[in-house]
């Protein structure tokens, strides 16, 4: 292990991230991060996925759309972003001139790496005449190929705003392309992409769990299987889900995301009862293992020597930022 004293620490942190450091036990975190956040004048945006800690230490918590419209009105001068690297790579993208961390730069995205910018543009090529609308979850080089960013909170508004005879390429995910299209009536051309988390939710497993708790109601994010989707009694982004949660007269809820939700949804009804939806493996819930390298103690030492940053290349940030504008302009004339 390394002592965080060692002077050779920040050259060994640039070369290969964090490593395992030494922290005094009784160091109080949640305090130091406070104090840091005040000296750097920096905020903590945090995604829902990430562990209960580190959500509740963020100034703000969200999803996709949330998290970009925070990092673009922020007048913070350093963004720590826990969440995976194309979130943070979205805040550099709308905030060229701030510094953007990381706290685990291996926390990377399944679904973003099912769709490489070199595959995809030879795919794009074949199609021409189609304007391309990409999920967010997807890497800055996805997002600079693209005309319009969604998130799975404005992908309907986004593909209904465009004329009916316009050809789309929706990407990277097929089960939230394929849910759009039904509920449009469209017939976007789809990438083959997906999130590992949320395709191996098990449907048998969901059946047998609602015949013990007959009460619950099923609830889904669309980026699950349409099987799943199917007996889900409300589908919608991590944000909507929380909202039905609250919102819904219903007491038990079978949650098909990733169970990081579940803290905020207890935390914001306790009389309720939260359920993770069993996936087709040995595990009790569902975990994205990306999101889940992020630790608190890997945020403070983020925030303490302001590494790892998210740099990109200049023309890739001006090419990605112009779709990524067009989500929001859409989205606020929305309301959303």
């Amino acid at each position: 292990m390394a002592d965080i004293h060692n002077e050779n620490f920040e050259s060994l942190l640039k070369q290969k991230g964090f490593l395992d450091i030494e922290l005094d036990p009784t160091i109080d975190l949640f305090a130091e991060i406070e104090k840091l956040k005040k000296e750097k004048n920096a905020i903590v945006l945090a995604h829902y996925y990430q562990e209960p800690d580190i959500q509740d230490v963020a100034d703000y918590i969200g999803d996709s759309l949330g998290l970009s419209q925070k990092a673009q009105s922020t007048d913070a001068d350093i963004i720590v972003f826990a969440g995976v690297h194309f979130m943070a790579e979205t805040a550099k993208i709308l905030n060229p001139e701030k510094k953007v961390l990381l706290p685990d730069l291996n926390a990377g995205c399944s679904l973003s790496d099912s769709a490489p910018p070199a595959l995809f543009k030879a795919f794009k090529d074949k199609h021409p005449d189609h304007l391309v609308i990409t999920y967010i979850n997807c890497s800055a080089g996805m997002k600079a190929l693209s005309d319009i960013i969604c998130t799975s909170s404005n992908a309907r508004q986004i593909v209904e705003s465009l004329p009916a005879d316009q050809p789309i390429i929706f990407a990277p995910d097929k089960n939230l392309g394929a849910f759009i299209n039904k509920k449009t009536g469209r017939n976007m051309l789809l990438w083959n992409g997906a999130c590992m988390v949320h395709e191996i939710f098990s449907l048998e497993k969901i059946t047998k769990l609602k015949i013990r708790h007959p009460k619950a109601k099923v609830i889904a994010h669309p980026e699950c299987e349409e099987a799943v989707l199917s007996v889900a009694d409300y589908v919608g982004s991590t944000t909507g889900l929380l909202k039905y949660s609250q919102e819904d007269s219903a007491q038990e809820f079978i949650v098909a995301t990733e169970a990081g939700i579940l803290h905020q949804m207890q935390k914001n009804s306790p009389g309720k009862t939260f359920i993770p939806a069993p996936p087709n493996n040995a595990c009790a819930c569902n975990d994205c293992p990306y999101m889940k390298l992020n630790t608190l103690e890997k945020l403070y030492l983020c925030m303490k020597y302001e590494l790892p940053e998210i740099t990109m290349d200049e023309a890739i940030r001006v090419a990605a930022k112009k779709p990524i504008e067009r989500m929001l302009e859409i989205s606020a004339r929305y309301g959303l």
